[in-house]
C-alpha cells in the first residue's frame, strides 16, 4: 500500500526493503515470539509448529537487528519507523512486557508494528514524499489487518490461558470478537477507500466496492464459527482469503501505476 501511494518507484530499494521487512523484520519477529510461546497446537500458517531450539532465539533477534541495520541506510526516518515496529514485536513477546497477554496493549503493538509501520516503510523505501494522505491510508490498512488479529485467536483461547495470556478472545469472548471484526474492518475500509480518494481519484471507490463484497464473505466465514480447536482450517482460509484479495487489488493497482508486474517478473 505504500508503495503503491508513492509519486515515485524506487524499484530496486522497494523490492529489497520489501524482502528486509517481510523477512528480517516479520520473519525475525515471528521466530521471537514463537521461541517464548512454544506453541504445540496449530499456530499461524503452521498446523504442526516445530519444537522451538536455543539457537532460534538468538538468531530471530539476529535477523530483525540486521533489519535494522540495513534500515539505516535508507534514511533516519525511515530507520525510526522500522526500529520502533521492532520495539512494538519486542513489547508484544518478551515476558519483560509480554503485551499480548494483555488484550488492548496486544491490539496496540500489532496495529503499529504491522499494520501502521509497514504502509510508512512502503511509502519511504519507494521514495515517496511524506503527505497526510498517507497517515489516513495507514490508519485505514490497520484496522483492515486489526479486524482478523483477534479472530486469529478464538482455536487458541485454551493454551494461551495456560501460558498466562489473557488475549482479545479470551477476555471478550467470541461474541464480541465477531463484533469487533466488523467494527475495525468497516472503520478502516472507509479511512482506506477515502485516503486512496483523496490520493488517487476513484480508485478509491472501487477498494470500498470490492472491500465491501469481501467484508460479505469473510463475516459468513466466520458467522459459523465457535471457538473449537477444530476450526483452525477455516480461520486459516479466512485469513488467506482476506490477504489474497488485498494482494491482488494492490498488484493490479501496482500495475496500473507502477508496472508492478513487469519489474517482479
Amino acid at each position: 500500500m505504500g508503495g503503491y501511494l508513492s509519486d515515485e518507484m524506487n524499484s530496486a530499494q522497494f523490492w529489497l526493503q520489501f524482502l528486509n521487512v517481510h523477512i528480517l523484520l516479520f520473519g525475525g519477529a515471528t521466530a521471537y515470539n514463537s521461541w517464548w510461546d512454544k506453541d504445540e497446537g496449530p499456530i499461524g500458517g503452521l498446523k504442526n509448529p516445530p519444537k522451538m531450539e536455543k539457537w532460534m532465539h538468538p538468531i530471530s533477534l539476529l535477523f530483525m537487528f540486521c533489519g535494522w541495520i540495513w534500515s539505516a541506510f535508507i534514511g533516519i526516518e525511515y530507520a525510526v519507523i522500522y526500529g520502533t515496529s521492532l520495539l512494538f514485536f519486542w513489547l508484544y513477546s518478551t515476558p519483560h512486557a509480554r503485551w499480548k497477554g494483555r488484550p488492548l496493549l496486544s491490539l496496540v503493538a500489532i496495529a503499529v508494528s504491522t499494520g501502521f509501520n509497514s504502509v510508512l516503510l512502503g511509502f519511504w523505501a519507494a521514495g515517496g514524499a511524506f503527505s497526510a494522505v498517507v497517515l489516513l491510508c495507514a490508519a485505514g490498512a490497520s484496522f483492515i489487518l486489526l479486524s482478523l488479529y483477534p479472530v486469529s485467536q478464538v482455536f487458541q483461547i485454551i493454551e494461551d490461558r495456560l501460558r498466562g495470556d489473557e488475549t482479545f478472545t479470551a477476555r471478550y469472548g467470541l461474541n464480541q470478537t465477531k463484533r469487533f471484526f466488523t467494527f475495525s474492518y468497516l472503520l478502516g475500509l472507509i479511512l482506506l477507500s477515502l485516503g486512496l480518494y483523496l490520493a488517487e481519484g476513484r480508485i478509491g471507490f472501487v477498494l470500498f466496492i470490492l472491500g465491501s463484497f469481501s467484508f460479505l464473505i469473510i463475516r459468513a466465514m466466520i458467522a459459523p464459527m465457535e471457538g473449537r480447536s477444530e476450526e483452525y482450517q477455516n480461520v486459516m482460509k479466512t485469513k488467506f482469503f482476506a490477504s489474497l484479495s488485498f494482494v491482488l487489488f494492490l498488484l493490479g493497482a501496482g500495475t496500473l501505476k507502477h508496472s508492478w508486474i513487469s519489474l517482479i517478473f
